[in-house]
């Protein structure tokens, strides 16, 4: 708490916005408010602001999180020019990231714009309708359509993902996030196929879908001693990750297969796709663990890739630089092993740097021996009459002189007196070396290390420039003539069996970046791709690049009307039946937008009358109160005024206006719902700022509203602050009454509180009598003061936006322990897992973050060996339905949540595992039916096997929305009825 008075002491001397003098405290808001950093610019991001956004980010949970459409339209509108997102409709992440980047290639876009299924689709044989392929293919026409110009910011891709989803329904096993691509353009190729067979009867179809995405390699080898080549078509080309630092050693180990027993071979490309996607391998299955993982490690790639060392054409020419390579690598592996001796040397574990061990050397031979005192290294606590002085002083030191002609012989005590040989220098150094020596050894030390650090140099010179020589081997113009441009680069995070997938895609008309991530659609930056798709960052990195010969630019090029030269935009783009269904949508949309507009007249027509209302009732308290006060007795002492009966004049008679006006309200129920003014006006906010503005009266009736405004900002600052301070039990959280409470206590900066402040006291609920009214006005023009550069706005929501979480990781706790208390385990289970989850992540970032996580795990601990003990009596009644229920229950809920127990090793938390798996162990040396062994027999692994990884199993339950008042009595009153604390034990 003593950090808090601090950190109040600094923000005070800030947010000094409260003396009667109202010429220094403007200067005093103005310095603060000139102080605040600049707002986010979409045009650059700084290290600075990328921390902010990324801590930001961290922020919103939007890897649980229920997520579902904004009831305001108006936030679901498109900005003029920015690509349309795609909403994710639960783990459609995968299909997101594919359809954008396939859309972004316009002439793909172009060819399923302007698809038309066969005309004698009902001729073709049974099993290809059955295939799904054209109703897939109108699917996404008209998702593509949408994407072309919808009003919406995002759309909705269900129709589409759902027929691509069904053809995995049958099989058992995992599908990842390739054979989903692999499929999506099988059925692309199947359907065009058809519309290419019926145009061209008699000829030879072309499929533009095989033109766009499909080439051809040459397998070159000696299998057995014979010669063999054979011609192959590929798509997606898969590259191993593992082991290789960049893009094209991956390439180079694909395209070489090396020698396996009689087998030689390499491949040459001979046709190369104008779309070149590679498949990075980044999962591989681990035997041991018997489960697929994920590999983190770096891996570089180019913005422009040239592929001429690959081709078939350059098979001579490429195998001689190849082997030119090979033995600079040889070469280098032998530098690099002699720079090694230089850089560690030594014959034992440990190793230096033989400069430094020579300079070491060279320093030992310089020093003097500087000898200790022998009074010095004897024990202190004996007599000095005890202590006798070295009979032979060191070399170059005059003898001591012995303080009497009595001298004792020390007695020798072990462990109670360290005595070290009076001779013994201080420092290292020789004991016997002459001049002459001296002067010839460290002539040969200087000469040495100048030669160890010549040769060191000489070596990382020869290794730089061989370095370099590799790098530069393709860099002549001959083998750079097929270049392929950096198109989009998907990108996952996560482990192998979960994670998120987004994509960042090049925009080549405003020569920048974009990141796709489900519904959002930003700006990014080349720096942010790389951190994002390299590896070895967190846990993201790129699983598939696709690049696009940069010499076919029809790729990426926009159309233009034959007729007016114009190029086409929005709907004009469309052909007339995807022109009609955009136009339908978003006339749906639009109307959607007029319907809310219309509601919010009607509301703010509603407020302004309840309004009316609640002034008026608050003038007739007023006038009440200021009739019925009885003048106060002369003094002749000086006394501070007591305003303690104004604040609860001031309370009491919004309650009473709100009692008396409530049969009134009550008239108008059908038309007009409970006036929000009335209960704004009893929120603890709204009560502390009232309170304050009442307390400034005098200050407002001398000076004005300005001066009143610092007043009360004074007076509501130094409440909030006292709360902060305060210690109180934990039913009694000032945090969840207000949001400034919480910023002081977790040392917000003085802007955020500033800002905060000026917020709330601009509030327009304020507006129901003159003097709120005018210091409500004060506090907006202070408001309109800060230009937007003036302040960063990111940093700003950031703090909001963590108060929201905090109040959202409180409603999960108390609904999680009201179910517990009610016996509800199953559903609580839910609430305290999430909550525990939320506040672990609050408290990451200081202590006053959240709340007590021993509190949460306690509970969370219990809820647990409740729903374990519940399952385990199941189990033991060997009814069916009953066994059933009980191993549902482990398995889709206790077993799951296991490891988020043992992932902290938190010692409670493990004793809990062991507890329920302990129960479920003694079944083994007991008799049961058959069918009851066989179901533990197969369910054991899974409550004993420690390496699962930790997953979302569920998505967190929707909470309901509470007001301020509703949320700090419910939440104390759960607090207050718990049973258990910590301190009881697990």
């Amino acid at each position: 708490m003593n950090a808090l008075k601090d950190y109040a002491c600094v923000v005070s001397d800030v947010i000094d916005l409260t003396g009667d003098d109202k010429d220094d405290l403007q200067r005093a808001i103005a310095l603060s408010l000139e102080e605040s950093s600049r707002a986010f610019r979409e045009t650059g991001i700084t290290d600075e602001e990328q921390a902010i956004t990324e801590n930001k980010a961290s922020l919103k949970r939007t890897h649980t999180e229920v997520w579902s459409d904004s009831p305001n339209p108006h936030d679901r509108k498109r900005m003029e020019n920015c690509p349309v997102g795609l909403k994710n409709v639960g783990n459609t992440c995968w299909f997101s990231a594919v359809i954008q980047s396939l859309f972004n290639l316009l002439e793909f876009q172009r060819l399923v714009l302007h698809y038309s299924p066969p005309a004698r689709v009902q001729d073709l044989p049974r099993n290809q309708k059955e295939h799904r392929n054209l109703p897939f293919m109108q699917e996404l026409r008209n998702l593509f359509s949408l994407m072309v110009g919808s009003k919406r910011k995002y759309v909705d891709p269900s129709c589409a993902v759902e027929i691509l989803k069904d053809a995995f329904k049958s099989s058992e096993s995992q599908q990842d996030v390739s054979e989903f691509t692999h499929k999506l353009l099988d059925w692309l190729e199947d359907a065009f196929q058809m519309k290419a067979e019926e145009d061209r009867e008699g000829e030879k179809p072309k499929n533009p879908m095989v033109e766009l995405f499909y080439g051809r390699f040459l397998a070159v080898g000696v299998l057995e001693g014979k010669k063999f080549e054979n011609t192959e078509m590929f798509g997606q080309y898969p590259l191993q990750v593992n082991g290789f630092k960049d893009l094209h050693e991956c390439l180079e180990a694909a395209m070489i297969e090396g020698e396996i027993e009689s087998l030689h071979s390499s491949h040459w490309f001979t046709e190369l796709p104008p779309v070149l996607t590679f498949e990075l391998s980044r999962f591989e299955f681990n035997q041991a663990l018997g489960r697929p993982e994920k590999i983190h490690s770096k891996l570089e790639f180019p913005s422009m890739l040239y592929m001429d060392r690959y081709m078939d054409r350059n098979r001579e020419i490429t195998r001689i630089k190849r082997e030119e390579i090979r033995r600079l690598k040889e070469h280098l592996t032998l530098l690099q092993q002699r720079l090694e001796r230089y850089l560690s040397y030594g014959s034992g574990p440990k190793r230096f740097p033989l400069a430094d061990v020579l300079q070491y050397a060279m320093e030992f031979t310089s020093s003097k021996p500087v000898c200790t005192s022998p009074v010095g290294d004897i024990d202190t606590s004996a007599p000095p009459a005890e202590q006798a002085p070295s009979s032979t002083p060191p070399e170059g030191l005059a003898p001591t002189p012995a303080p009497s002609t009595q001298q004792r012989v020390p007695i020798h005590k072990p462990f109670t007196q360290s005595r070290l040989p009076p001779d013994l220098p201080m420092h290292p150094a020789p004991r016997h070396i002459t001049e002459e020596e001296l002067r010839v050894l460290e002539g040969c030390l200087h000469r040495w290390r100048s030669e160890v650090e010549n040769d060191s140099r000489d070596l990382q010179g020869s290794i730089s420039r061989i370095h370099r020589t590799i790098e530069l081997m393709y860099s002549d113009k001959s083998m750079m003539q097929v270049p392929y441009r950096l198109h989009a680069v998907l990108v996952h995070e996560g482990q192998a069996n979960a994670g998120h997938y987004w994509a960042y895609i090049y925009d080549p008309h405003q020569r920048c970046w974009m990141k796709y991530n489900d519904i959002s659609v930003t700006k990014s930056s080349w720096e942010e791709l790389v951190r994002d798709s390299f590896g070895g960052y967190r846990n993201a990195s790129a699983y598939c690049l696709m690049y696009i010969n940069d010499k076919k630019p029809f790729l990426i090029e926009e159309e233009f009307d034959k007729e007016t030269g114009q190029m086409l935009s929005g709907l004009d783009k469309l052909p007339p039946d995807l022109k009609a269904y955009v136009k339908e949508d978003n006339g749906l949309f639009d109307k959607e937008m007029e319907e809310w507009n219309t509601l919010q007249a009607r509301k703010a027509q509603q407020e302004k009358l309840a309004l009316a209302v609640a002034a008026a009732a608050t003038a007739a308290v007023a006038e009440t109160t200021a009739t019925t006060t009885s003048p106060q007795p002369m003094s002749t002492e000086t006394s501070t005024p007591d305003n303690s009966g104004e604040e609860k004049c001031i309370i009491f008679g919004a309650c009473w206006a709100r009692s008396i006006l409530r049969g009134f309200i009550f008239y108008y129920c059908n038309m007009l719902p409970l006036p929000w003014v009335l209960q704004a006006m009893m929120t603890p906010n709204m009560q502390g700022i009232i309170m304050s503005i009442g307390k400034a009266r005098t200050v407002f009736e001398k000076l004005g509203p300005e001066a009143a405004f610092f007043k009360a900002i004074k007076v509501e600052y130094t409440r909030l602050l006292r709360f902060a301070q305060e210690d109180t039990a934990p039913g009694s959280d000032y945090r969840l009454q207000h949001v400034i409470v919480y910023f002081i206590q977790n040392q917000a900066p003085k802007k955020i509180l500033e800002r905060t402040l000026l917020m709330q006291f601009a509030d327009r609920n304020l507006g129901f009598n003159e003097r709120c009214k005018s210091i409500m006005k004060v506090a907006r023009a202070k408001l309109d003061l800060i230009k937007p550069e003036e302040i960063n706005m990111e940093e700003y929501e950031m703090w909001h936006q963590e108060y929201r979480n905090f109040r959202e990781t409180t409603i999960f706790l108390m609904i999680g322990l009201e179910l517990f208390q009610k016996k509800s385990f199953v559903e609580a289970l839910m609430y305290l897992i999430y909550s525990y989850q939320y506040n672990r992540e609050l408290l990451v970032k200081g202590l006053y973050r959240g709340h007590d996580d021993e509190l949460i795990g306690l509970y969370r601990r219990e809820c647990l060996l409740k729903l374990n003990e519940n399952a385990a009596g199941m189990f033991e009644s060997g009814e069916e339905p009953e066994v059933s229920n009980g191993l549902s229950i482990m398995n889709e809920l206790v077993v799951p949540c296991i490891p988020l127990l043992l992932v902290h090793d938190i010692e409670k938390d493990l004793l809990s595992v062991e507890d329920m798996r302990n129960r479920w162990c003694s079944y083994l040396g007991q008799e049961m039916e058959p069918n009851l062994q066989e179901k533990l027999t197969d369910f054991l692994p899974k409550l004993l096997d420690c390496s699962a990884e930790i997953k979302s199993f569920h998505d967190p339950p929707k909470l309901p929305t509470y007001s301020t008042l509703e949320l700090v009595e419910r939440y104390g009153r759960v607090m207050a009825s718990l049973s258990r604390v910590p301190a009881d034990g697990r």
